[in-house]
């Protein structure tokens, strides 16, 4: 069967918002293996480390150069307590993770562990604090520990714990889903709280004060999806936030938002077939109509824009594991779950206006992980090589791209056949990404591109021969980028897309 033509057209004249490379942001939260195992794996391990943690896993997020990652939590946010996790490590109080399994938390992955960690991977820290059974004054102690210059008793016992030098901590969560695990409180009753975080939790690093981008933001809790309660909390959330006053700001609202299709996550992460693969990402486009709805009622409170979306959990949530702990959320990673994301990053590129940040969970060996570890053993999933693939279009600017669509379809569900985004970057080259979601059968594009004259285009593609292929520490290359070109010829851009494939081209003029 001949391979369907999609035309495609791209207007460097008419560029948009920049890309905030903050969308492609990480979360690890105390949960399964994510942190102990996937990060830290202590000093005396044999498996080879820098302080403890894992150089491997240290050299595979470097590569895809983190923005920010979202810790402790979550849900476990909710319920740390800094001091846990300071000081010498055997002295450190041994306590519990009620949420994720009951398990022991050894709390020997604290502060300086974690600020030591994104300083080795080169990324931002967003901190999330316990508003839930924590206190305004346990907070701000906990940000005067890690901020300050000055010599007070806090900072003091900074330095005694191995790091003179203040901490920067970018973002700010002001507690995390109040309106379930982070307390079931009313919109009301999370905004006198949030308040109280917001005026009295401050940030002290001397190279964050007024200086424009290096101010640390706030970062409020907003919704959770799409039901109607939600849009009510972002309704309270927002016109509060239109009366701030000079005692208390927030500079973006969170919204949390999984691929689930139905709860209990009952949808299997391998040996899938069609029928699944087409549900999910029906599911997951869903993102777009939710992210507009919200941001709408942003607009009407804030039409300067001057509160950012983040979407700061996101992915597919899947059911667990057979044979593991179900409270440690452990799912494999497909080629749909590729596929996926960067469904999910296209929609957070075409609203960047809004979605100025998002952090996928979780990074390692939860959820829709980017890396998967077993003892010494590491792998790299789909999703990581579609991060990887999208480096370039980290604060990029926006270019949009007009074309039809197309149908898949699969028994009732219709879907569209292609996606696509195009930006530019700081030196002025067009990217170009193009997704075929059908599964069956390959499509031929032809980009026309009007304000730049191509004469080059290349890049890389990511498919699989089966929509549940996945990456194993056996077989650990089974889904993995080639190279790909595409032909130019009058100032157009031609290249056929393989079956269920995500491309990424340079075009050079």
């Amino acid at each position: 069967m001949a391979a369907d033509k999609v035309a495609l057209s791209v207007d460097l004249s008419k560029t948009g918002a920049k890309i905030d490379r903050n969308i492609f942001g990480q979360f690890a939260e105390h949960l399964g293996h994510g942190i102990y195992e996937g990060i830290w794996v202590g000093p005396d391990s044999s498996i080879p480390n820098t302080r403890g943690i894992r150089n491997d896993v240290v050299n595979a997020l470097k590569a895809i150069k983190v923005p920010n990652v979202r810790w402790p939590g979550g849900c476990f946010a909710d319920e740390y307590h800094w001091r846990n996790g300071i000081g010498p490590a055997d002295k450190r109080n041994v306590t519990l993770n009620p949420n994720w399994g009951g398990v022991i938390e050894p709390n020997s992955f604290g502060t300086h562990e974690f600020m030591d960690f994104i300083d080795q991977i080169g990324a931002d820290a967003y901190i999330s604090v316990n508003l839930g059974s924590g206190t305004p004054h346990e907070a701000a102690d906990w940000l005067e520990y890690m901020t300050t210059a000055q010599p007070t008793t806090l900072a003091k016992e900074r330095v005694a714990n191995g790091h003179p030098a203040p901490y920067k901590v970018a973002r700010l969560g002001l507690g995390n889903e109040s309106w379930d695990c982070g307390g079931n409180m009313t919109p009301d009753y999370y905004l006198s709280q949030m308040k109280l975080y917001s005026r009295f939790v401050r940030n002290f690093n001397p190279e964050q004060q007024d200086k424009g981008q290096m101010l640390m933001l706030k970062i409020a809790v907003g919704p959770g999806g799409g039901e109607p309660r939600w849009t009510e909390w972002t309704e309270a959330i927002m016109k509060a936030y239109q009366q701030h006053t000079w005692s208390w700001d927030i500079n973006g609202l969170s919204m949390h938002s999984y691929t689930v299709v139905k709860w209990p996550p009952s949808y299997d992460s391998t040996g899938f077939g069609e029928t699944e693969y087409a549900q999910i990402l029906k599911s997951t486009l869903e993102m777009d109509d939710l992210i507009a709805k919200h941001s709408a009622i942003m607009d009407k409170y804030d039409p300067q824009k001057k509160v950012a979306l983040i979407v700061d959990e996101w992915g597919a949530w899947l059911a667990p594991l057979p044979g593991s702990n179900p409270g440690f959320l452990a799912q494999q990673n497909s080629m749909r779950d590729a596929i996926l994301a960067a469904l999910n990053l296209n929609i957070f590129a075409r609203h960047a206006d809004r979605v100025r940040g998002a952090n996928i969970a979780q990074m390692i060996n939860v959820l829709q992980a980017m890396i998967l570890t077993d003892k010494e053993k590491m792998v790299l999933t789909p999703t990581y090589f579609i991060y990887k693939m999208y480096v370039p279009f980290q604060d990029a600017t926006f270019v949009p791209v007009t074309f039809d669509a197309g149908t898949y379809k699969h028994n009732d569900i219709t879907l569209p056949r292609v996606d696509a985004i195009a930006a530019k970057d700081k030196d002025g080259k067009l990217w170009l990404e193009i997704t075929n979601l059908d599964p069956n059968q390959s499509v031929e594009i032809e980009a026309s591109l009007a304000g730049i004259t191509p004469k080059s285009a290349a890049g890389q593609t990511l498919t699989a021969s089966k929509v549940d292929n996945v990456n194993t520490f056996e077989a650990p290359k089974t889904v993995v980028p080639k190279a790909i070109a595409a032909k130019v010829q009058g100032g157009k851009v031609s290249l056929t897309l393989e079956p269920k494939s995500v491309t990424v081209i340079s075009i050079e003029q």
